[in-house]
């Protein structure tokens, strides 16, 4: 059907709406709704307050009935008296029905939440010309939409009728005999069977919103359902070209690299594997509470990582199971370790007695350590 065609190429409609697909319809003020049962609510709530207030409102009802038609005779001299008086009356009518009115405003308001949740949006009041388009028009009263409005209207006046037949057929008696009996307890009865009569009206729309509720929620979500182009592009449009993400990844990629090698000439040392790990470490005191690591790499990195600490006169030293244990425990810019911090001072120590004796002339080089301790758990 037409309908259900995408504007992608005449895809049919066949994805689930997203998440941001149903979002951005709520904003629009567009939610799933079922008519029948906020009248079924309203219904309920009301018959509810009559059962409960009838008798107090066929009571105040009658007390404003015996006000108002109880002249005095001074009145009809006094014409201005009268607009004061009916006021008067027009109020303590409004404050009577007042609570039974405000609780129908609240059940109103708050039914919605049942189905779909408030939706404000100032898009829903904006006028829409395709509403008054005659030929879609037609095309949604031949819808099955229209076609379910149909069946609902049809099915409403059949089960209301008879349950107002069945209703009258009940409470004839007590309609006739509403004549003989006083105002206030006439009314108080007319309340109760107003009710009544209410709720099991309300009752029968219960079954009219069982079936149009499913069928509200199940019309708003084939609406909303899209191409799968459409979510290939929401998915674009909302993450990001991938093309593009996988570029900037790989420049943020490139600057870190050109960050740390430009760190590589201020470290202390290198420590190798030799050739697969390279781990460049920085020590200065006071300043550092441990040294830390400014590089570290893997295979070409690794290379680049010497090479550049060779172009410095950066010491590199060969130790593959403390650069293995190095390259695994640490990020950049962290501290070594405290397991390591044996073996590493071991490695500064003849580091930094290295460069001393390369600056004195005649001066005999260290030796380099040759049992370094690195615990077993960084060995893995």
């Amino acid at each position: 059907m037409a309908e259900e065609q995408g504007g992608g190429g005449g895809q049919e409609r066949s994805e689930e709406p997203t998440q941001k697909r149903l979002q951005d319809a709520k904003d629009k003020g567009q939610v799933a709704r079922s008519r029948e049962l906020n009248t079924t609510v309203i219904l309920m709530v009301g018959a509810s307050i009559l059962l409960f207030m009838g008798k107090g409102l066929g009571t105040g009802l009658n007390a404003l009935m015996i006000k108002g038609l109880s002249i005095e005779r001074s009145w009809a001299f006094d014409t201005a008296l009268i607009p004061g008086l009916l006021g008067n009356l027009m109020l303590d009518a409004l404050m009577l029905f007042l609570p039974f009115m405000l609780t129908l405003v609240v059940a109103a308001l708050l039914t919605p939440v049942l189905m779909g949740g408030w939706s404000f949006s100032a898009k829903a009041l904006a006028p829409k010309f395709d509403k008054i388009n005659p030929i879609k028009g037609l095309k949604r009263l031949f819808s099955l939409k229209g076609l379910m409005e149909l069946l609902k209207a049809m099915a409403k006046v059949l089960l209301v009728a008879s349950g107002a037949t069945l209703l009258i057929m009940n409470f004839f008696g007590d309609l006739t005999a509403l004549g003989s009996l006083g105002v206030e307890r006439a009314m108080a009865h007319a309340f109760n069977m107003l009710g009544w009569s209410l709720l099991v009206l309300s009752s029968i729309m219960i079954l009219i919103s069982a079936v149009d509720v499913p069928f509200q929620l199940w019309q708003h979500r084939k609406q909303l359902k899209m191409t799968k182009q459409e979510v290939k592009d929401e998915h674009k449009n909302s993450e990001g070209d991938p093309e593009v993400k996988g570029h900037i990844r790989r420049m943020q990629q490139e600057m870190a690299m050109r960050r740390m090698m430009d760190e590589v000439p201020s470290a202390d040392v290198v420590i190798t594997n030799p050739t697969h790990f390279a781990v460049a470490l920085r020590y200065k005191e006071p300043d550092m509470r441990a040294p830390i690591v400014v590089a570290k790499g893997t295979d070409l990195i690794a290379a680049r990582i010497r090479e550049i600490a060779q172009e410095h006169n950066v010491a590199l030293f060969e130790a593959p199971p403390l650069a293995r244990a190095l390259y695994a425990s640490t990020d950049l810019n962290d501290e070594i370790p405290g397991a390591l911090y044996l073996a590493v001072a071991q490695v500064l120590a003849y580091v930094f007695q290295l460069k001393t004796a390369s600056r004195k002339k005649g001066g005999k080089n260290p030796s380099p350590p040759g049992d370094l301790s690195v615990p077993d758990e960084y060995l893995h």
